[in-house]
């Protein structure tokens, strides 16, 4: 794949505030550019943001019915009734709910959890979940990461004398459901400072506030940072101001004393023994976390969750791992068949966007297909599957274009729909999908940037290989953790060459392992350039090129740095030869 480099050179006034910034903090301009392109640009708020506080994280009580949904938990403790915590299957619910649950449950045992069945429920709140909580006697139900639009469930909820108290983080309706509370902070009528909390965030911020009502010792909530971590990376939330602080935090326990739960998967995942990232989170952890829900029964994942047996956690989370072996291989396949369909539709290859359809799809993966080829087509893309006379699906976006947005142009043809900017979930009649599509993919025509179609990358900073030092290495892992909003950075040195000794590897040979020299020093520097043997020819020719790469550890040779090469050109001399 061929990606277009974007770089914005820093001006003049950018490069005297980088210079003023780096005598302060000791700290080399380049990484000090990268500060104020972040909007950080004074010594305090570089303290901050490298040192996040528990300290600062906002005044719970801002955020609108707080107040309500404290006093009503209060309520049901003190007259002993039954709660019911209630979330959606995915990593983001099952963590919300696994951090209400067990922290509630230090002081009061009449409580108990639920997480609705994929295939049998659907997402949300669902009749049967109400039933449940009828017969076994639940008066209050905490519901997370979903509820905001189940107008007509809670409604029938009340009816039967059941409570809510709804903690989501998606974009509401004009109408909202008749809760007791609703804590979003994507309310139009709220005022709450941060408003891009996951749902697992906004159940944290309700425990938060439960504390402090109560004299309870915050410190009693740091031990379930673990959970918001997971949820924050798995969610693709923006790593930035209230959710950087709870995801620097959550890290720290995720490494030092993870839960139970949390500690088997580290385990199985081959994670044990080294420090573990956001991208770790996204890559080997939520997915296992996901599995259950997309298989079987996200409860699973809860029961691993907020068990306190290791022995017992352990043999469950092996049973989620084979899980996860099922999904990669039904996402696989589904991944090929869809590729394959994109193929033959020519008319597909003309439009900014992608729907696709097929009534045998597996539900539960869906969602990870149409992410796929997102990643695959750049262009906005919904995948749907059959349910009965219906099609539910999910739909994935692009950089900067609102999916949210798109899907609601369509509304009138929507059972139901729900989510944010990059992900939806919906519902239609199968019957009404082509024109869906069409008229999705004339909303995607309208509203799309040429751009948000290609595949970009976009570079930090131009550097040459005597900038990489270990100073400079230990420095730049401050910026972390990484994220929406603070990406991890990425570098571009132009006019390097093999040092002689780089060489194709990998079970296919699709790897290219690297050592480089640039124009202007003789350091050697290695590399790893995952999926691009093609530019080996290139790379043996003696001729030089430019690379664009993130600066990481290397894992096999301790206090080395590895660039990990994202992208490799003929350098523009060589071009115009």
């Amino acid at each position: 794949m061929h990606f277009k480099w974007n770089y914005q050179p820093p001006t003049t006034s950018e490069e005297k505030e980088a210079r003023a910034l780096s005598d302060k903090l000791n700290m080399s301009p380049v990484l000090c550019q990268l500060l104020i392109r972040r909007g950080i640009t004074t010594e305090s708020a570089a303290k901050r943001f490298f040192r996040p506080q528990l300290s600062d994280l906002i005044n719970p009580f801002l955020m609108k019915d707080m107040d309500l949904a404290v006093d009503r938990l209060n309520d049901a403790m003190g007259r002993k009734e039954r709660i019911l915590v209630y979330g959606d299957y995915d990593v983001d619910g099952c963590t919300a709910v696994a951090l209400v649950y067990k922290f509630l449950l230090n002081f009061y045992s009449n409580i108990d959890y639920y997480i609705p069945d994929r295939y049998d429920e659907g997402y949300g709140v669902s009749k049967k979940g109400i039933d449940y909580a009828r017969d076994t006697g639940v008066k209050l139900i905490i519901i997370l990461d979903c509820g905001i639009k189940a107008v007509k469930e809670i409604a029938y909820a009340k009816s039967q004398g059941i409570d809510f108290i709804i903690c989501d983080h998606h974009v509401p309706d004009e109408v909202m459901p008749d809760a007791v509370a609703i804590l979003n902070p994507k309310r139009p009528d709220d005022t709450y400072p941060f408003k891009h909390l996951c749902g697992c965030g906004v159940g944290f911020k309700f425990m938060q506030a439960f504390a402090k009502n109560n004299g309870i010792s915050f410190s009693r909530l740091v031990p379930l940072l673990d959970f918001c971590a997971v949820s924050i990376a798995a969610d693709l939330v923006p790593v930035i101001d209230e959710n950087r602080i709870l995801a620097y935090h959550g890290l720290r326990q995720l490494n030092l004393n993870p839960s139970v739960g949390l500690k088997s998967i580290i385990d199985i995942c081959g994670l044990s023994n080294r420090e573990i990232s956001m991208s770790d989170i996204i890559f080997k952890i939520g997915p296992r976390i996901n599995a259950s829900g997309r298989m079987e029964s996200g409860k699973e994942s809860v029961d691993l969750l907020v068990d306190r047996d290791y022995a017992h956690a352990l043999h469950q989370a092996h049973h989620i791992d084979k899980y996860n072996e099922k999904r990669k291989d039904i996402d696989k396949q589904m991944t090929e068949e869809a590729n394959n369909i994109v193929a033959r539709l020519e008319s597909q290859r003309h439009h900014s966007s992608i729907v696709l359809y097929d009534e045998h799809w597996k539900k539960g993966v869906i969602g990870i297909v149409a992410s796929r080829l997102t990643e695959i087509y750049f262009r906005p893309t919904v995948v749907l599957t059959r349910d009965g006379d219906y099609a539910t699906g999910s739909a994935r976006s692009v950089t900067g274009f609102d999916i949210y947005s798109a899907i609601k142009s369509c509304k009138d043809l929507l059972v139901s729909f729900g989510g944010h900017t990059y992900a939806v979930g919906l519902t239609l009649r199968w019957e009404d999908i082509p024109e869906f599509r069409s008229r999705f993919q004339h909303y995607v025509e309208e509203h799309i940037a040429p751009e948000q179609t290609e595949a970009s990358l976009h570079l930090d900073a131009l550097i040459d290989f005597k900038d990489i030092t270990r100073k400079l290495h230990n420095d730049l892992k401050r910026f972390a953790p990484y994220g929406p909003g603070n990406t991890k950075p990425l570098f571009c040195t132009l006019n390097v060459y093999d040092y002689g000794t780089s060489k194709v590897v990998g079970r296919e040979q699709e790897h290219i392992k690297l050592e480089l020299v640039d124009s202007k020093s003789s350091n050697v520097v290695n590399g790893i350039a995952f999926g691009q043997s093609a530019s080996a020819r290139y790379i043996k020719s003696k001729r030089s090129f430019d690379i664009a790469y993130t600066i990481e550890d290397n894992v096999f040779k301790h206090g080395d740095v590895q660039l990990q090469i994202e992208d490799i050109r003929p350098s523009k001399s060589e071009n115009e030869q």
